[in-house]
């Protein structure tokens, strides 16, 4: 059973979440890489769906991504710019928030810094991902937006996808 999603706050500028998956590194650090496994689990909450996924993971490559709310057709996103990879184990990118015509008060001048661990024992795959925020504003907005329980919807998609694929 994968352990629950891990909330803590390090530092005023930061929000780490610790999540582990039944599943090799291997196929979890493919989840948060290929375009089109994100578009299938990284969905948030129901009612949503993510038409744009585009990633260039290499070090200097640009991502971006946009999510569609199904009810009203309203979009956001993030972009950025990968400045480390070491697959499978450690990714480490920028993050800019795109507000679209959802709107939201997360600044977005100066980028997130988002740290992604994948360290696999015994089969279970732990994913540690540590934001860095410019500020402890921006970090507290960020988290009032309900973002990490988002995570955990995703995160339980991808505990089903792993548990069908191992059957």
């Amino acid at each position: 059973m994968p352990k629950a999603l891990e909330v803590t706050l390090p530092s005023d500028r930061e929000v780490r979440v610790v999540r582990s998956f039944n599943a090799p590194r291997q196929l979890v650090w493919d989840a948060h890489t290929k375009p089109a496994l994100i578009q299938k689990w990284m969905l948030g909450p129901p009612g949503w769906s993510m038409p744009l996924c585009e990633m260039d993971v290499r070090e200097g490559g640009r991502y971006r991504w946009r999510w569609r709310s199904d009810e009203d057709g309203k979009e956001f996103g993030f972009f950025g710019e990968f400045k480390h990879v070491n697959a499978p184990s450690k990714l480490v990118h920028a993050e800019h928030y795109d507000p679209g015509d959802v709107g939201g008060a997360m600044d977005s001048s100066e980028p997130a810094i988002i740290t992604s661990e994948f360290v696999e024992a015994n089969g279970v795959t732990t994913l540690t991902v540590t934001m860095l925020f410019a500020s402890k504003d921006i970090r507290d907005g960020a988290v009032s937006t309900g973002m990490t329980d988002g995570m955990e919807m995703g995160y339980v998609r991808l505990d089903e996808r792993f548990k069908a694929e191992a059957a």
